[in-house]
């Protein structure tokens, strides 16, 4: 590494840099042989370490090869302990110095190459071999139920999941059926990775993540130190280099990875060429940069166009959608205004039967409260009624109390006219009936009473006292019958008494049997209006229902009309977002269309350039028989006339036009090809 000349490192480190430059600055002659004069150097002095670094490789390869056999020998010479101290970072150092030599060839002779590279290419095919070389320094083995495994492609694999864009490739490596060990699978890999261009960004996560190398690689291995990273940063010139390479028909498994050392042990005379090649080898440089930012340029385009008409379809899709979202609206406007009109109209009718309602409710609660009021009046005087009945009957009571005492003292008598019984028997057969018939009427009351009590529940207590009083009056007729049986001349008092009480009793029933019936009708009546009134009351319900049903359905109407407004309002938005993004990809096309006119005419000049340093052939009078536009002889009144651009003969009619070039101070002859190539470019420019 000592023997190295800084210049060449920097000029090996830096040849994106020198990239850049060609494409700011414009060609020029004095350009191209500063770029001449940077090579001569490079050149100069790359072939002077060499040699040293063939020796250093040979001498790392046969000590690690030499390491294990002749320990004896190591600790007996002093001079060779010290120098295999520490191999592996003599290791490190040589596959280093190594791995720069090779990328540096691998660049210099593509660029000299001026093509794309193919899998036979022997500096490519050594850049492979000195990366295996590389990958595999410090690789753990792994002891598997085969035997020991030792394979680059396990850390390999990793890099599919720290970058999920080589998951293509490591797919593809995968499928392919010719490969068939772990070997075999990293070539192709890196064979692939190469030709996409990205191996410097996928060794770059790999060796960021040296937790994980860990697992595949010893502590002192070239990937977990820092010649890792240098050898990523030099992978990054390879970005220049295009090429093509067949992994499928080669067989990558049994191929023999062996540096090539022949190929960088060259003469440093003969490496040497003359300015002419450097000069093309710089026009090349530029050439195949300028294809490459036309390519890029040509595919940004093609994906520009192919966006702009995806945006014009969704455009007009969209617009199409706005119209009939329009239409809908309107059509929802309408039917919200007839809907608005409806719901007035439905609410003045239904503050209207309201009103009328809660008149009709007010009159017939009225009529209701005077209905009661003459009810309670009526009760009131039935209660009256009733309690005059029963200081009647207490008084009734009484008289009983004094007949039986009367009962008591006409024993005596009766003992006395026993002898008269027999002679009063039919007397007596003529008061039985009549008490039958009083009977007959006492239950006929008692019914009555009973239908009384169903209808007024208040009631059923005082009819059950009055049926109490009447079977005590049925006992007291028969005590009376007794007596009538032990005497005449009582019955005939008695038959008195009860013809009157009859008489009374009679009127008091038919005066309770009228109030029953005026009962019973006012109840009819109040049961129909009280029936009426609760289906007035069930009609107005089920109105109220529809009514809230309608005003439901309504407010549900106008909050889906609220959802299509805001729904205007988002396609409204998403319309002015596609307004946005057509108006900026229009200014990025225009943009687009600037940089591709700029870069057709930078091509146009490098062609100009390329033609001024190849020199335009200016043809002699005697090679020219005929015009090369008309295609005429020449004579003696046609004469030839040479063209100041091309160098071409023409004939006076078609060389007639005069414009001013570089290379000559005043206005010259010019053809009317040229002529109109120029006037093109100047408009182009201007």
């Amino acid at each position: 590494m000592a023997d190295e000349d800084p210049n060449a490192k920097v000029e090996c480190e830096d040849v994106p840099a020198k990239e850049e430059e060609t494409e700011a600055t414009e060609p020029g002659q004095n350009d191209v042989a500063d770029e001449v004069q940077k090579d001569k150097r490079a050149d100069s002095s790359w072939s002077a370490p060499i040699l040293s670094f063939a020796r250093k490789a040979t001498e790392t390869l046969s000590s690690a090869g030499l390491k294990g056999s002749d320990t004896s020998q190591h600790t007996s010479d002093p001079l060779k302990t010290a120098a295999v101290k520490d191999p592996m970072v003599v290791e490190r150092s040589n596959l280093l110095s190594m791995m720069k030599l090779s990328i540096k060839v691998l660049i210099q002779s593509s660029l000299s190459l001026g093509r794309t590279l193919d899998s036979e290419y022997p500096p490519l095919q050594q850049f492979f071999v000195v990366l295996e070389h590389c990958l595999k320094h410090g690789l753990k083995v792994r002891k598997t139920f085969i035997g020991q495994n030792k394979s680059i492609w396990a850390p390999l694999e990793l890099i599919e999941k720290l970058c999920p864009e080589s998951a293509d490739i490591s797919t593809s490596v995968r499928d392919m059926p010719g490969i068939k060990t772990g070997l075999g699978r990293a070539r192709a890999w890196l064979h692939l990775a190469l030709m996409q261009k990205k191996i410097a960004d996928y060794m770059k996560e790999l060796i960021n993540r040296r937790e994980l190398l860990g697992e595949f690689y010893e502590p002192g291995a070239l990937i977990m130190e820092e010649e890792g990273a240098v050898i990523v940063g030099m992978l990054v010139g390879l970005n220049l280099i295009d090429a093509n390479l067949c992994v499928k028909g080669e067989d990558l498994d049994s191929q023999v990875g062996v540096i090539d050392f022949s190929m960088y042990l060259k003469d440093p005379q003969a490496t040497e060429t003359t300015q002419d090649d450097s000069k093309m080898t710089a026009i090349l440089d530029q050439k195949h940069y300028i294809e490459e930012l036309n390519r890029h340029l040509s595919c940004t385009v093609t994906d520009l166009q192919a966006k702009m008409d995806s945006l014009e379809k969704t455009n007009s899709k969209l617009i199409e959608e706005l119209t009939a979202a329009t239409d809908r609206i309107n059509a929802l406007r309408e039917e919200q205004e007839q809907l608005k009109q409806e719901n007035a109209h439905i609410l003045q009718t239904s503050q209207r039967k309201e009103e009328v309602t809660l008149q009709d409710s007010q009159l017939e609660l009225e009529t209701y409260r005077q209905t009661r009021q003459g009810l309670d009046e009526m009760y009131s005087v039935v209660w009256k009624q009733y309690k005059e009945e029963k200081r009647i009957r207490q008084e009734l009571q009484k008289e009983l109390e004094l007949q039986i005492g009367l009962k008591q003292e006409m024993e005596v008598a009766m003992k006395l006219l026993e002898k008269d019984t027999h002679e009063k028997q039919d007397t007596l057969v003529a008061l039985r009936q009549q008490l039958d018939q009083v009977k007959n009427l006492n239950l006929q009351m008692f019914n009555k009473a009973q239908e009384s009590d169903r209808v007024a529940q208040k009631k059923e207590e005082d009819m059950e006292r009055l049926e109490k009083k009447m079977i005590q009056m049925e006992a007291a007729m028969k005590e009376l019958e007794q007596r009538l049986q032990n005497s005449e001349n009582v019955r005939k008092n008695t038959d008195e008494s009860q013809n009157e009480l009859r008489s009374e009793m009679k009127g008091k029933v038919n005066a309770l049997q009228k109030r029953l019936t005026d009962l019973d009708t006012l109840r009819a009546g109040l049961e129909s209006e009280l029936s009426t009134e609760k289906e007035q009351r069930q009609n107005m319900q089920r109105e109220l229902h529809r009514e809230q049903d309608n005003s439901a359905e309504l407010r549900t109407q106008l909050q889906q009309l609220q959802g299509l407004q805001m729904e205007l309002l988002d396609l409204r938005q998403e319309k002015k977002q596609l307004q946005q993004l057509c108006e900026e990809q229009e200014q990025a096309l225009q943009e687009m269309g600037l940089h591709l006119s700029q870069s057709k005419l930078k091509m146009e000049d490098f062609k100009e350039v390329n033609k001024a340093l190849k020199g335009h052939a200016w043809l002699k009078d005697d090679e020219a028989t005929r015009c090369k536009q008309c295609q005429k002889e020449f004579s003696i009144s046609r004469r030839k006339h040479h063209c100041r651009n091309c160098g071409d003969i023409y004939c006076n009619s078609c060389s007639s036009n005069e414009l001013a070039l570089p290379s000559y101070p005043r206005p010259v002859r010019v053809c009317d090809i040229c002529h109109s190539l120029l006037l093109q470019r100047s408009s182009i420019r201007s």
